[in-house]
């Protein structure tokens, strides 16, 4: 006698022919929400792999989006650095509670800013109160020393006392890498590379040199509108250093997901640190029920649960996805910052939909 359910031809042949909710998510967001390119990869919880594309890769010629192709993360780079600073904490080599100062002595003073009251955890958190310098940039996309951003954040009051509040800012972790630097004595580019890339075999993922403008693999070209109605320009090479250990990182999304999968099985971190990174508090700044630990940000489900990833934007490329517990993974990426806040929530949908399907 067989047991375990049958599925009669015509259920299963239905079931074949269903349309792929990921595939059309993508597909709203060029057609419907007018993105030149999305693309994703979906990876389950037994490893197997998917990767998505929709809309044209470069519009003036009008070629393919690459499968799977590279694109600037932006803030996702900042979960890299996080984990390379906490790996100097399982090390013995930098205090989760030390002040900045003991890393970086005088270098972070300014408007209420003292950094002998902030500690490196603040940093990671987003807690330390220190002002973002992006907003004071401009226009002036240019190379950028990670000592000339910290300089234009200095010029500005702190937001509030350390450990008072959450605030975003990328100033927190341009110190951080500084701070990499000092105590390991090398680029932190280099420490990325052995201590992650390397490590779980990141064979798509990269710092830029200082001076690389370029996306070296295949890439869909990602576009910017200086104002509503403005034309497309396309940005794609670009200086990405005002991001630095805060957001110059090139990957791909099946790259993404091997990272942050790897990452919450253990084998980036030892417990102690990976507990401490997954400690968090809330964030609303990145959504309802979002909350952000030491580099990571924790999202919820529709189907329950949450998933840990972190997202990125910048000129011409948005980022967003995660992993689960259990294994299971998405990226997506789209070739242009929308103005409406609401077609990035509808891309976190996607990835929600790849998550729990």
């Amino acid at each position: 006698m067989m047991t375990g359910a049958l599925v009669p031809p015509a259920a299963s042949a239905a079931a074949r022919a269903r349309p792929d909710t990921v595939q059309q998510g993508l597909s709203a967001l060029v057609h419907t929400d007018g993105l030149p390119a999305a693309l994703a990869s979906v990876k389950d919880r037994t490893g197997r792999s998917r990767t998505y594309t929709a809309g044209v890769g470069d519009l003036a010629t009008g070629s393919q989006v690459p499968k799977d192709g590279q694109v600037r993360i932006g803030s996702n780079t900042k979960v890299f650095t996080a984990v390379v600073m906490l790996q100097l904490v399982g090390e013995g080599k930098v205090g989760l509670d030390a002040a900045v100062d003991t890393y970086l002595p005088g270098l972070v003073r300014g408007h209420g800013i003292d950094g002998r009251h902030i500690t490196v955890r603040q940093l990671l958190q987003h807690t330390s109160g220190l002002p973002d310098y992006t907003p004071y940039l401009g226009d002036d996309v240019r190379y950028f020393e990670p000592r000339d951003l910290l300089d234009i954040a200095l010029r500005h009051k702190a937001d509030f006392a350390p450990g008072t509040q959450w605030k975003y800012s990328n100033t927190n972790y341009v110190l951080a890498g500084l701070i990499i630097q000092r105590v390991t004595g090398r680029p932190l580019a280099e420490e990325m590379d052995q201590r992650i890339i390397k490590r779980i075999g990141l064979r798509h993922t990269s710092f830029p040199a200082p001076g690389d403008r370029t996306i070296r693999e295949p890439h869909p070209q990602g576009y910017y509108r200086d104002s509503a109605g403005a034309p497309l320009r396309d940005v794609t090479d670009m200086d990405p250093s005002w991001g630095w250990a805060a957001g110059q990182m090139i990957s791909t999304n099946s790259d993404l997901n091997r990272f942050f999968t790897e990452l919450l099985a253990g084998r980036l971190l030892p417990a102690a640190q990976l507990a401490q990174m997954r400690t968090t508090v809330p964030a609303a700044y990145f959504g309802s029920g979002a909350r952000y630990g030491l580099g990571l940000v924790s999202r919820r489900l529709s189907c329950g649960g949450v998933y840990w990833g972190h997202g990125g934007s910048l000129p011409g490329y948005e980022t967003r996805g995660g992993a689960t517990d259990d294994g299971r993974a998405t990226h997506l990426a789209v070739t242009m910052q929308p103005a409406d806040k609401a077609v990035m929530k509808r891309a976190e949908r996607v990835v929600d939909t790849a998550l729990c399907r």
